[in-house]
């Protein structure tokens, strides 16, 4: 990349590469050396906006979720989705019933490995394949059973889009939770999906705010606040507190991009929105891409050929040590292939962003996922997937770079150029994984890239003093121009002939008289004596 190439010119570079078209649900997400995350912007500098040194790790995610994402015009389109919304059930994103999870997972197998085949599918083939973080034996039968006697026939294409309709049901379905605290100090998790702002606690989704009630969002240093007007003109304001500023400035900046994402109906209506009610203080943001409703008018006139769609095929996962969405390390070709699905399985596979993921654990091998959260398990007639503060919280939420040691490199390079793929563990601490020998040692960079050192603690201590300093600028550039304003006036008030109410008003009060007979016109006449002398002076001389 040139170092002036916008955040624009990449995105397009990828989306061309991936042939999409209906690409402004996506975005490029990466990493900074404190370990907070950031949507990469488009209107800005790539260099500029990474804190780090290249080579830079960046992820390509779904941003914006489809409002329904069964009337995507594309199946390439579709398929990403699927592969992002897979993804988010395998990290723990996506809560669900066993039911609804098991249908899910056998859409997945459907689609992956076609129909089932006695031959190629001997008993307990399911429990090959990792879906969720952790799942039971009862799970895993249930998900053969749907597999075997009720999808039988269905096409990848089908079999996703079936999938897509299901997912789309589910209370967290686009939902990328921030970890934050409530002004009570228990752990939430605040989420913006394609209806609204949701707030989680335990098992329960105790807020669902509709964006148009969403009147307005801000926040100072680490605590976010959300207004809201409902039924009856009755306002709330719903106060959190984020992990770290950085982490708060994130939150309000996805608060901001969604809203003016599924709420406007133009892009045209989008307006610079500041964090402050004061002009000199806080951060300034502004949407610049599409609306939903727009993109989906302009999916309604792509008008091609569908593209060529390879998908990737799942891999066992109890069979090694290893739990990829996509092929192994060392089943990726070691050539460097300009075709879709590398793209695809390097960009949205390979890749693994653990920021945010919130594991869900098994409480037992029956029938459901529910985790307990810190003040015991919930009891619920139907049990649900929840999320367990216990395995996401907060602190462990804000790191989710690799941050690795050189023992950690070297024993990762090692593997990789031997072929082995890396333990869960491993994977889990990077960012990225690179498929062939031959970019072992990138990824060695990229590692060190990522490693907060001296140089980044600098940079955030310059970032620090730079907003002070700006701030301060603002500060006296409005103390001036209100000057200035005042000065005019009282020009305006003293010598214009102009004779309307409001100056009338204000010439005739004792206290302007005295001011302009003892004050005002003393030092017009002293500057008036001045200036004659100046120029006099220049005269002579």
């Amino acid at each position: 990349l040139q170092r002036d190439a916008k955040g624009q010119f990449l995105f397009d570079l990828l989306c061309h590469h991936l042939n999409l078209l209906e690409k402004d649900y996506f975005g490029i997400r990466f990493v900074d050396p404190d370990k907070q995350r950031h949507w990469l912007e488009f209107t800005k500098s790539v260099v500029k906006q990474m804190r780090a040194q290249p080579p830079f790790t960046m992820c390509f995610r779904v941003k914006f979720y489809p409002t329904d994402p069964a009337a995507l015009k594309e199946e390439i389109t579709r398929y990403l989705v699927f592969l992002q919304i897979k993804r988010d059930l395998y990290h723990g994103r996506l809560l669900c019933k066993t039911s609804d999870a098991a249908l899910l997972a056998a859409y997945i197998l459907q689609a992956e490995i076609g129909d089932y085949d006695p031959g190629k599918h001997p008993e307990g083939y399911s429990s090959k394949f990792q879906f969720f973080p952790k799942h039971s034996e009862k799970l895993e039968r249930k998900i053969a059973e749907i597999h075997k006697s009720e999808l039988s026939g269905q096409t990848p294409a089908t079999s996703e889009l079936n999938f897509l309709r299901k997912a789309q049901t589910l209370e967290t379905y686009g939902v990328d939770p921030h970890p934050c605290k409530d002004v009570s100090g228990n752990a939430a998790f605040l989420a913006f999906t394609p209806f609204g702002f949701v707030v989680l606690q335990g098992n329960k989704r105790v807020h669902f705010i509709k964006w148009n009630e969403v009147t307005k969002m801000k926040f100072e240093g680490k605590t976010f606040y959300l207004y809201v007007s409902q039924k009856e003109e009755k306002k709330i304001v719903l106060t959190y507190f984020a992990p770290t500023p950085e982490a708060c400035k994130h939150l309000w900046k996805c608060g901001i991009e969604n809203q003016a994402f599924y709420k406007l109906e133009k892009s045209s209506q989008v307006r610079t929105v500041s964090s402050s009610n004061l002009f000199f203080k806080g951060s300034r943001f502004r949407y610049s891409g599409r609306v939903a409703k727009e993109v989906m008018e302009s999916s309604a006139k792509i008008k091609r050929e569908p593209p060529e769609i390879h998908r990737a095929g799942l891999v066992p996962s109890r069979s090694c040590p290893s739990i990829t969405h996509g092929p192994r390390l060392s089943s990726v070709p070691r050539t460097r292939r300009r075709a879709v699905h590398i793209s695809i399985m390097e960009g949205l596979e390979s890749l693994r962003d653990s920021a945010h993921s919130t594991p869900v654990r098994s409480a037992s091998h029956g029938d459901a996922f529910a985790a307990p959260g810190r003040s015991g398990r919930a009891e619920s007639s139907e049990r649900v997937a929840v999320i367990a503060d216990e395995n996401y919280s907060p602190a462990d939420s804000v790191l989710p770079t690799p941050v690795a040691e050189h023992s950690l490199e070297l024993m990762l390079l090692s593997r990789q150029v031997n072929g082995a793929p890396c333990s869960i563990e491993e994977e889990k601490e990077s960012e990225a994984g690179t498929p062939a020998a031959a970019e072992a040692e990138a990824a060695v960079g990229e590692l060190r890239a990522l490693c907060p050192g001296a140089g980044g603690l600098g940079a955030a201590q310059a970032e620090q003093v730079n907003k002070f300093v700006l701030s301060v600028l603002r500060l006296l550039l409005v103390t001036v121009g209100l000057l200035f304003v005042l000065l005019l006036l009282l020009i305006v008030l003293t010598e214009s002939d102009l004779d309307t109410a409001f100056f009338r008003d204000i010439r005739q009060t004792p206290e302007f008289e005295q001011f302009h007979y003892q004050y005002f016109c003393p030092l017009r006449r002293w500057f008036a004596c001045k200036v004659r002398a100046v120029v006099n002076l220049l005269i002579d001389t």
